[in-house]
Parts: structure tokens; C-alpha cells; sequence
């Protein structure tokens, strides 16, 4: 869609920091990040809102973002969980009209810093490199894919 932000992460016309993309999803950290290595998940193809989105794309979206959320706790990040938020509707918050769901890593205790990223969304203290961040994020991903696949370390470096 003309003038989409997402549309154009998508088309390759606007700069992100692309954690994942496949055919039909795109993962990438958000510029404005509630916590460090928060991320969204997107649809490639526009949908407004969950009224546009198929449904069976719906439920691919979810699933990259719980694999998302996974791969936070297996990384350098160390997250201890996420949230996975999906504003659905200008009256839910949602900025960017289109679909997306934000997977933000969480640690214990940390509920100052997580309600002051979201009051100042990026604007606090020193963001930390993007490109850093994702190739943690990434590490968390081959890691959850060795899990999935039964490999262990020691076989994986025989």
C-alpha cells in the first residue's frame, strides 16, 4: 500500500533491522523499542487491521512470533518471557495501519524499565546497536532450531 512504512521494510525502500523473513512474514526490531530487542512481526502482504487479515496468515503471524519469543530466552538477551501485543484499531493504539504484532522481551523485576519504555518508546538513555541486538536474536534462533531438531552441541561440532 502507497505510503505503508511496512510496505516499504517489505519492498526493501525503507531501512529495518530484519530479524526473520520468509514468503509471507517479515520480523524486524522496532526503532522505537519498549525493551532491547523488541521486535515486530508483519504480514508481507498489507492488512489494514485484523478485519483484512486471513486468517490462516493470522495464525502463521502468531506462530512466528511465539518462535520469536522462544528464541529471546535462548539468546544473549536473556529474556525471562515476552509480551506479545497485537494493537488492533486506532482505539487500541495502533500507529501503523498495518497488522502487526510487537514481541517485547522481559525480564524479572523489570517493570520500572519496561512502564518507562512504554511512557518514552525509545527515547530514554542509549538505544544499543540494532545490528548487535539481532545477530542475538538470530544466535537465540539457531539455537531454538538445534533444540527442535534433537541435535546437541557436542554432536553439532563433532
Amino acid at each position: 500500500m502507497s505510503g505503508c512504512i511496512f510496505c516499504g521494510i517489505v519492498a526493501g525502500t525503507a531501512p529495518a533491522t530484519k530479524i526473520h523473513e520468509d514468503d509471507t512474514l517479515c520480523a524486524f526490531l522496532d526503532i522505537r523499542p519498549i525493551t532491547r530487542g523488541h521486535m515486530l512481526v508483519i504480514p508481507k502482504l498489507h492488512a489494514t487491521n485484523l478485519d483484512d487479515l486471513d486468517a490462516t496468515l493470522g495464525a502463521r503471524l502468531f506462530t512466528l512470533g511465539h518462535r520469536m519469543a522462544k528464541a529471546l530466552r535462548r539468546s544473549a538477551l536473556g529474556a525471562d518471557g515476552a509480551n506479545l501485543i497485537l494493537n488492533d484499531g486506532k482505539s487500541a493504539f495502533q500507529t501503523v495501519h498495518h497488522v502487526h504484532l510487537h514481541v517485547v522481551p522481559r525480564h524479572t523485576g523489570d517493570i520500572r524499565s519496561f512502564a518507562t519504555g512504554m511512557l518514552f518508546r525509545g527515547r530514554v538513555g542509549s538505544q544499543p546497536d540494532p545490528a548487535t541486538t539481532a545477530a542475538a536474536i538470530r544466535t537465540g534462533l539457531d539455537r531454538l532450531d538445534t533444540e527442535e531438531s534433537g541435535v546437541t552441541d557436542k554432536e553439532q561440532h563433532a
